[in-house]
């Protein structure tokens, strides 16, 4: 009887379950954490089942090999990435123990699939047949790609080491999740009620909006932007106007010491999930023949450790000498408005000053530009730009699928003839009780042959652009700083690499098979449009009078570009650096600690040193809780490769829109059509002509090229 009515209770549990319906676009409006255990086992039951089949029926032919193992291999990440989206986005108790709970069973899965012996040899016969010479660019790509992953996920390695490599994968998965985790409850967990004026003054209006409502949402239903109180939040919209405007120093002092030693004590502390994550990649890595988990990930990837290595050097060498200057004149200039701390600034006075310095140097306030970024116009601009380069029309398709969230827009992208060519959705802002506090770009589904709808056609691209912008606030629309008009068009580069591939294998289409040192390109590249006069002209427009920015007023924005260009790219150095060091040179257990690392590279990289209690590691989630460990540098790696590219169309005239568009179309049917079809550094060469020279990041930023 226990044993029928656990079948029923089954049968009953997977009826209607929204993962194993057969979607074209995903049901998020419905999805629940009921759902996620039973529906990820029915699945990965079903796909253990496929997995069996391959095996043994596997011939190293395309029909026999490539179209199921996609299959089953893009099935699974549709589905995970439905549910971690979920998560990400609406992030709940019971979401985070039910996909803790069933993690382990999916990448074991995936351990199954990607160490499978019949498949791996059916990839390399594929490689060695007579075929191979004849073989298109993009599927030589798709065998060679997926040899070199199987190796990486322990497909060559003897039984016993297999298995202590699944374990250390499995314990890795489970840290990185908890991470994450840490970082989203102690950015809650933080909430300073201020109920006095005086203490948030020079906070600018929009702010103070935002504060309030962020009282409301905790229960102080009175709350008002004009008499209070307020919460100040780490959410990146209440945080950097702290930081950059609150004439109060120690509450200054008091915001950016949380923010550093965020996840860093209590339950909550990260530090040993850090040691240990540190530790197992070493492990990992040694098991598979490397030196140090470094050299594993650039395994897949354009640069070298010593490549990567030498560029951050470089860079920081270039940018050195600028900072100190920079530094130099925020002091001078702090002591000229007669500021106390004026002779010893301290790392959260920098931002503050630094606006100071920027208004009555370029005369701009990034606060009073507000009125002229609202999103609807921002977005209608960046649609009209993607609409001149590259020949698309994205127009609303709310209502056509589902969304999890009513402020989610979806959109339909059109090619010149009028066909639908992918789908998007765009969340854009800040929730603080349920959205993680960042900027990405995912994939829901990418482009297909194999995995075609109707059998003819390929499947189309779907993308997800989720930022944590300031929301609206009363009856006004979301009016956005210009370094939230940059997040927009940065995470739309993003998107559009995924949307305009025109590759047909589904495993090298869109960013798929591109070395991750390259992904960040053509996300950079999009950025530089911000500054373009075309651009600004589109999405520059007073939300209530329709009012364009003055001309001196966009060529001080335009100055600003070089503003503080040096400390900028040091702290990316910084970061970068960090991450190749812990990747390369530290060991668990040593006399060095990873704090300690920290302060040494700070000591290299900062002109004003880190504070001794900087635990900032503790949330660094883009080489902790994801897969880009020892991939920061690619940022720099990435912005050489879109500084390269955007000179391009600065030397045929950024005011000559005939040759503009004729420039986005090749650089639409190269570095956005090709995919992972060819490796990086030969599409960049077909659009450019040349290999990546720095010379071009270096004169954006202010600087001469001749220090290359």
């Amino acid at each position: 009887m226990a044993s029928e009515a656990t079948a029923m209770v089954s049968e009953a549990t997977l009826e209607g379950n929204p993962l194993l319906e057969d979607f074209i676009f995903p049901p998020y409006d419905v999805l629940e954490a009921k759902h996620v255990c039973p529906g990820i086992r029915a699945l990965l039951k079903k796909l253990e089942n496929d997995l069996v089949e391959l095996e043994k029926t596997v011939e190293p032919t395309w029909p026999k090999l490539v179209v199921p193992f996609e299959k089953i291999k893009d099935r699974l990440q549709v589905v995970w990435r439905m549910v971690n989206h979920v998560k990400d986005v609406k992030d709940s108790p019971e979401l985070r123990s039910t996909v803790k709970e069933v993690q382990p069973e999916k990448v074991m899965f995936e351990l199954k699939l990607g160490q499978s012996k019949p498949i791996f040899k059916a990839f390399r016969a594929i490689q060695q047949s007579s075929d191979w010479q004849t073989m298109s660019d993009a599927r030589k790509r798709v065998v060679e790609s997926q040899i070199k992953e199987a190796v990486i996920r322990g497909a060559s390695l003897e039984d016993d080491k297999r298995d202590q490599f699944n374990c250390i994968q499995q314990e890795l998965e489970k840290l990185s999740q908890k991470f994450g985790e840490n970082v989203l409850d102690a950015t809650k967990n933080y909430q300073k009620l201020i109920t006095d004026k005086k203490d948030i003054d020079g906070l600018p209006a929009s702010a103070l909006a935002l504060a309030a409502q962020t009282a409301v949402s905790k229960g102080h239903e009175n709350a008002t932007a004009e008499n209070g109180p307020w919460v100040i939040t780490l959410d990146d919209p209440c945080f950097l106007p702290v930081m950059q405007h609150a004439r109060d120093r120690s509450l200054r002092e008091e915001v950016y010491c949380a923010y550093i030693s965020l996840a860093s004590s209590g339950d909550l502390d990260n530090t040993p999930i850090i040691d240990q994550i540190l530790k197992l990649r070493l492990e990992k890595a040694k098991l598979l023949g490397y030196n140090n988990y470094a050299e594993v990930s650039m395994a897949m990837k354009m640069a070298t450790v010593d490549k990567a290595a030498e560029l951050l050097e470089n860079i920081q060498s270039a940018f050195w000498d600028a900072a100190v200057q920079e530094m130099e004149d925020l002091k001078n200039f702090s002591r000229k408005q007669g500021a106390a701390e004026a002779n010893d600034l301290n790392r959260w006075d920098i931002d503050f000053w630094n606006e100071r310095l920027r208004e009555s140097k370029y005369d701009i306030n990034e606060e009073e530009l507000r009125p002229f970024f609202s999103l609807p116009k921002v977005m209608d601009g960046l649609f009209g730009l993607a609409k001149m380069l590259f020949d698309i029309d994205i127009e609303p398709a709310d209502g056509l699928a589902p969304v999890w969230n009513n402020d989610v827009r979806f959109y339909r992208v059109k090619d010149s003839s009028g066909n639908p060519i992918a789908f998007f959705y765009f969340d854009p802002y800040s929730r603080p009780n349920e959205k993680h506090n960042r900027a990405w770009m995912e994939e829901v589904v990418g482009r297909s042959c194999a995995l075609s709808h109707d059998g003819t056609s390929a499947r189309l691209p779907i993308a997800l652009m989720v930022c944590n912008q300031t929301p609206p606030v009363g009856d006004k629309p979301s009016l956005m700083t210009f370094h939230e008009v940059k997040t927009v068009f940065h995470e739309f580069g993003h998107a559009l690499q995924h949307m305009l591939t025109k590759q047909d294998e589904g495993l090298v289409s869109g960013c798929h098979g591109i070395e991750s040192d390259a992904t960040e390109f053509p996300s950079q590249f999009m950025e530089n449009w911000c500054y373009q006069r075309y651009t600004l002209e589109s999405i520059a427009k007073h939300y209530e009078t329709g009012e364009s920015l003055r001309d001196e007023v966009y060529l001080n924005l335009l100055a600003t570009r070089t503003f503080c260009a040096g400390s900028l790219c040091l702290r990316q150095v910084r970061f970068a650096t960090l991450d190749l060091e812990l990747h390369t040179k530290y060991v668990p257990g040593g006399s060095e600690s990873i704090y300690d690392i920290d302060q040494r590279v700070g000591k290299r990289t900062q002109v004003i040193p880190l504070l001794l209690e900087d635990r900032f590691l503790c949330s660094f989630t883009h080489i902790f809780s994801g897969e880009s460990a020892a991939e920061y540098y690619g940022y720099k790696w990435a912005e050489v490769l879109a500084a390269d590219a955007f000179s391009a169309f600065e030397e045929v005239g950024l005011d000559n829109n005939e040759a503009l568009k004729e420039t986005g179309h090749r650089f639409r049917d190269t570095i956005l059509a090709l995919g992972g079809g060819k490796s990086a550094l030969e599409v960049f060469v077909e659009f450019r002509g040349h290999e990546p020279e720095v010379g071009a990041l270096l004169r954006h930023n202010g600087l001469p090229a001749a220090i290359a």
